[in-house]
């Protein structure tokens, strides 16, 4: 089976394919150019395997949290490839994958994801392995594992599963590290600072193989925070 996954939902771009037993991916740090060069990767990424799109079997996308342009430029794109070559597409979760990161580099099980969200806030959300080794959303009092909420409130979301300090990811840690610190078991700054691609599709080809891909238009990005307030600065 070959699948293809893209994100674009952080300060990272990254592109994943995989055609049969073999990983093929391309990984940069581009803030603000994810536009220019999400389809040159996938371009690349598809001649060094010696396929086209058409032969893809599924294709596997970030669906956010995160940069609002990004995430709406590699659900764009995903649709748009998807689109062309009829493939069903899966979102994945930019704070699940970087928990998938963890397990995959460092073989965390339990994991805290936490990106910073601007606006004093940050995208926050508690994940453990399952026994398909897939890092999983823990169900919180709230029903919802992933949140946008001020730093000082992720402990109270967490603090009816989460007892003692966590393995943490993201790019929050280091934003609010006076609220968040903690709550993490690692020290300094976090060794995975964003999601890959490549993390998504080994979640992702998990769901499209159970048959739970959409279809192209079906697609969509979820971005945590659906509403912005826009507070006026004295004077203004």
């Amino acid at each position: 089976m070959n699948y293809l996954a893209i994100d674009a939902s952080t300060e990272a771009c990254s592109v994943a394919l995989q055609v049969d037993d073999k990983l093929y991916s391309c990984y940069e740090l581009c803030p603000q150019s994810h536009s220019l060069q999400l389809l040159p990767m996938v371009d690349k990424l598809l001649k060094e395997a010696g396929i086209t799109i058409s032969q893809c079997d599924g294709l596997i996308f970030g669906r956010g949290p995160g940069s609002f342009t990004g995430v709406r430029i590699g659900v764009g794109v995903a649709q748009g490839l998807a689109f062309s070559a009829d493939l069903p597409v899966i979102g994945v979760s930019s704070l699940q994958a970087m928990a998938q990161l963890a397990f995959m580099k460092y073989q965390q099980t339990k994991v805290i994801s936490a990106i910073d969200a601007r606006m004093g806030e940050v995208y926050n959300g508690y994940f453990a392995v399952d026994e398909n080794n897939i890092m999983q959303e823990q169900v919180l009092a709230d029903k919802k594992c992933e949140a946008v909420t001020a730093p000082g409130r992720v402990h109270e979301r967490l603090a009816n599963i989460v007892t003692e300090p966590i393995y943490g990811v993201g790019t929050g840690w280091d934003a609010y590290k006076e609220e968040l610190t903690a709550l993490k078991s690692n020290e300094g700054t976090p060794d995975v600072l964003f999601p890959s691609a490549e993390a998504m599709l080994v979640i992702g080809k998990v769901s499209l193989e159970r048959g739970e891909g959409v279809n192209a238009e079906d697609a969509q990005p979820v971005y945590v925070r659906d509403t912005v307030s826009w507070k006026k600065l004295p004077g203004k």
